[in-house]
């Protein structure tokens, strides 16, 4: 009988105690599964035939298996470094006895080629027999699927019926006098458990579900832009382990963005990708697909009528609000993955960017969805996201909200608002589709800093473009290059400061969402900036959920301002000027800083950045540079980077005399229209 090359998903092949490189018949065929009949062979692309990681020595690359699965193989006495044909063979012989003889989810194999090699399987196998291997004549009592829910046959019996009426979302078919269920992990392992022939198809769907981030290994990323951290490459190797569906629920600054980019470039064939954010994120997003990905085509769309996209995108981002009016535009152009950032946006189902996103991702195979609010503390704000990632762990809402989010019914209707057996629905999302780590479980693997661009537009571009061509037509013609190096700094400063008020003052709107987005889901921040407009405009916006400190406060009140922040939990937002306090504070209360407005000396941003990275700070600080792109902006962040780079390098915290920050500005423009 004809066979196949397949390759099986190291998760699901360690459960089932298979080998992840077969070569194997297909006995039968559904809709979601192949009944494989083979065994083990060595894989041809270089990964461990028992665990499905990455071969790395020579000895290992030649017989197929690594060293600690080797041991694993009582076959410690081999050496890899002098290996024999003997050792070979008796490989090849403990690879060829470890048979497959099952059902296997589609999902969960690729299939390489033809095999060389004829497979026998006995002509009594059950697969090959009249009567449906799923459905034994002997087993009255039994689970089948059919179509997208699960069937359930069983002469009447009152404790069956009890069993049932439990399984969430089941309806009784007086016409068949059977029942019916969405197809879900409670569902199977409550019918197995209580004895019911349950189809091997069906607990092969849940054996491949199952599964926490400890049970998956490591993947190599061939061509990955930069370098990931030990726990974000778990996170890749879980996303591969779960076919692409999966919540990436990582505490706030440990990377979610980057461990789902990871992916994509593990998949090059899975193009395009479709990035799904909040407006602010959307530049981001862009900035990192061209920092992680391979020289990717981006389109941002924007606006409520929708254009022809661009042919042979990599990855388009949309934000949330205008996925209404693009869906059918999206859906024309195939998309492969969709990834939902800040997926709790979706959390109204009457919401229209919720009824949007669900009609957008039913056809997709592949779908991310990226949190940093626990789904412990508002579950009902991630319900809508897990069942789009994979509706078998939360079939039923009404079931769902009973159990974890403490629903109450008061005189103005359902309150689903409050969290209850927290500790059991952590248990079943970590075992099943969701990944979270915290800061302090990878402290060892972190910086003491970890600092981000964040781009961000601007809404008054003609404005800040006609006063960049007056600040450039000064150095051109009013000054001259040299007369412009030689002017005073006051007048310099006049200048530059004039298109960072424009630049800041057209980023204010993606800042304040930024921010409100941070402060509501990723915990308390402080934010710097250096003009009076800037922090009464946050202030306003925020109310008597922000503290500010700046030259107008009181020196009595800046402490009542710092020990509200540090100890009360309804002070999210500590507003600073970043020379009032840049120093001498201590605002540990926040582990993330971000910066609207930048200073002019390296010093002033690294005093900043240590409010919060002092001594009684358990946590990395993450800190956020909120940057207008294509605006002076990027260039004094670009030149401040520099000279911190410098400054952290001289022990006595005192950087070498050279030119000043303000006079490498001037210089940048002057070299710029030398080029032009």
């Amino acid at each position: 009988m004809k066979a196949k090359e397949i390759r099986i998903k190291a998760t699901f092949a360690a459960a089932n105690k298979i080998p992840t490189s077969v070569t194997a018949s297909v006995l039968k065929e559904t809709e979601r599964a192949y009944y494989l009949y083979g065994h083990g062979i060595k894989a041809a692309d270089g990964t461990c035939m028992k665990c499905g990681r990455r071969l790395t020595h020579p000895g290992s690359i030649i017989i197929g298996i690594g060293p600690e699965c080797l041991g694993n193989w009582d076959m410690r006495d081999i050496v890899l470094d002098h290996l024999t044909d003997d050792d070979i063979k008796r490989i090849k012989a403990a690879a060829e006895e470890r048979k497959i003889d099952q059902w296997v989810p589609k999902s969960c194999i690729k299939i390489v080629g033809d095999s060389e090699e004829e497979l026998n399987p006995p002509t009594d196998h059950p697969m090959f027999s009249t009567v449906p291997a799923r459905e034994p004549v002997v087993t009255p009592r039994r689970a089948t699927l059919g179509g997208k829910l699960i069937q359930i046959r069983f002469p009447f019996s009152y404790a069956d019926v009890t069993l049932v009426k439990q399984i969430p979302g089941r309806k009784y078919n007086p016409t068949s006098k059977d029942w019916t269920c969405p197809v879900s992990i409670e569902a199977i392992t409550a019918l197995e458990e209580a004895g019911f022939y349950v189809d091997p198809e069906l607990i092969a769907l849940r054996d491949a579900t199952t599964g926490s981030v400890n049970d998956v290994g490591t993947v190599s990323i061939p061509g990955l832009e930069k370098k990931l951290y030990p726990f974000q490459q778990k996170g890749v190797a879980f996303i591969e382990a779960k076919g692409g569906r999966v919540l990436i629920g990582d505490e706030m600054g440990l990377g979610k963005t980057v461990q789902a980019l990871a992916w994509l470039r593990l998949h090059p064939e899975l193009r395009p990708a479709v990035v799904v954010c909040p407006a602010s994120l959307k530049y981001n997003w862009e900035h990192e697909c061209h920092s992680w990905l391979n020289n990717p085509s981006v389109q941002i769309l924007s606006g409520t009528s929708p254009y022809r996209l661009a042919p042979g995108n990599d990855v388009i981002i949309i934000n949330y609000d205008i996925l209404p009016y693009w869906v059918d535009a999206l859906d024309d152009a195939n998309p492969k993955v969709a990834i939902l950032d800040e997926c709790h946006y979706i959390k109204s189902n009457k919401a229209k960017r919720t009824k949007a996103t669900k009609q957008f991702v039913k056809n997709i195979d592949h779908v991310i969805a990226l949190s940093g609010t626990p789904a412990v503390n508002r579950p009902v704000e991630l319900f809508n996201a897990l069942k789009i990632v994979n509706a078998t762990v939360v079939p039923d809402f009404w079931d769902f909200v009973q159990k974890y989010c403490d629903a109450k019914h008061g005189r103005f209707g359902w309150d689903f608002s409050g969290a209850s057996n927290t500790a059991a629905l952590h248990e079943l999302l970590t075992n099943t589709i969701m990944i979270r780590r915290l800061k302090s479980e990878v402290l060892t693997e972190l910086p003491d800093k970890i600092r981000s661009i964040i781009p961000m537009d601007i809404t008054n571009r003609p404005q800040y473009e006609a006063a960049e061509d007056n600040f450039i037509n000064w150095i051109r013609t009013n000054k001259g290059t040299e007369a412009a190096k030689a002017a005073s700094k006051a007048e310099q400063l006049v200048q530059a400061e004039a298109l960072k008020q424009l630049a800041v003052q057209g980023k204010l709107g993606q800042v304040t969402e930024w921010i409100e987005n941070h402060i509501d889901n990723d915990g308390k921040l402080v934010v710097f900036a250096t003009h009076k407009e800037t922090i009464d405009h946050l202030m306003k916006a925020f109310g008597s959920r922000a503290v500010k400190i700046d030259g107008s406060v009181a020196l009595a009140d800046r402490d009542i301002a710092v020990n509200a922040f540090q100890n009360d939990d309804s002070i999210r937002l500590f507003v600073g000027n970043i020379k009032a306090a840049g120093v001498g504070l201590t605002l540990t209360a926040a582990s993330s800083v971000a910066f609207v407005e930048l200073p002019w000396t390296p010093g002033d941003l690294v005093q900043a950045e240590d409010r919060c990275h002092r001594i009684g700070q358990k946590n990395a600080v993450n800190i956020y540079y909120l940057v207008a792109q294509h605006t002076i902006d990027e260039q004094v962040a670009s030149l401040l980077d520099s000279k911190r780079q410098v400054l952290s390098a001289i022990l006595d915290g005192r950087a070498p005399e050279q030119m000043s920050l303000l006079s490498e500005l001037i210089n940048a423009y002057i070299e710029e229209e030398r080029n032009d």
